[in-house]
């Protein structure tokens, strides 16, 4: 199933996508995709509605994020070996892991703001894994099964606040709007190997990310181990799991930094596409 919320920010509805892609409102059904609803049991449920039954959405509403009261926002770092290779990085021994504030999420079309005086405000394509039922001490044998479904996620990220404004990476990574989420939560059952999804993501129609979870340095089911063992993931808490190379600050000899105007795409295979254009707080 593809599962999403659309509608104004904070007014999200719950929806599903049919087979022909059309919108259909699951209001009637469920509060939010959320909570109890994205467990092996809520999502059977849904499952078993026939799209059909359901009302179509007209017109062409703003989609929000595909989650909805997401609790943690975990972010792996460094996590593809060609990434870590373009910035110079040691690969590391363990997962770096920082957190992303929840007042970054924004839908997947939603417009990305600077931050008032940045200057070095990149991007990054990587794939979203939302959790479905209580994760504590799970092994990388049994990781995915714990796992909701997958979402495509913009680790927006402001390189000087992340490097130089002292302390760790969360400071860079935090700012209004930084973290598109969506435009869908594809079930697991969709996707037959996290491991193997293209992805890519471009600036103003030039091509600047290409990868694939291949290159993971830790895998899907390597990291929910991972966090796993240091503290409970919980139903909605998502993790965004690292991105391939092409990222401005990586860029010789002169890194790219995102300008008022210019607008991103990207995507990953299966998962759906997100647009956003880049403003400025003044």
């Amino acid at each position: 199933m593809k599962l999403l919320r659309y509608g104004d920010a904070g007014a999200e509805k719950p929806g599903m996508l049919d087979a022909d892609g059309t919108l259909r409102d699951l209001s009637g059904v469920v509060s939010d995709i959320a909570g109890d609803v994205l467990s092996d049991e809520g999502l059977a449920k849904l499952r078993d509605i026939d799209p059909a039954s359901l009302p179509k959405v007209d017109g062409n509403p703003r989609l929000g994020p595909c989650v909805g009261n997401i609790g943690k926002f975990c972010c792996i770092g460094l996590n593809y070996s060609d990434h870590a290779a373009e910035t110079g990085a040691a690969i590391p021994e363990h997962p770096i892991l920082f957190m992303k504030a929840n007042s970054a999420i924004v839908g997947p079309n939603d417009m990305v703001m600077k931050p008032r005086g940045s200057t070095h405000t990149d991007w990054e394509v990587e794939l979203g894994v939302v959790i479905g039922k209580a994760a504590k001490y799970v092994s990388k044998e049994d990781a995915l099964d714990y796992v909701a479904g997958y979402c495509v996620i913009n680790d927006v990220s402001e390189r000087h606040y992340q490097s130089q404004l002292t302390g760790q990476w969360t400071k860079g990574k935090s700012c209004d709007t930084f973290g598109p989420t969506g435009p869908w939560l594809v079930t697991r059952d969709e996707v037959a190997d996290p491991q193997a999804l293209a992805m890519y993501l471009d600036v103003n129609g030039k091509r600047m990310q290409t990868g694939n979870t291949n290159t993971m340095i830790f895998t899907v089911a390597e990291i929910i181990e991972h966090l796993s063992g240091l503290f409970t993931l919980q139903p909605g808490d998502v993790i965004s799991t690292g991105t391939p190379p092409g990222v401005g600050m990586g860029i010789k000899p002169t890194p790219v930094y995102l300008e008022k105007g210019d607008v991103m795409e990207l995507g990953i295979d299966g998962l759906g596409v997100q647009r956003q254009e880049v403003g400025q707080d003044a």
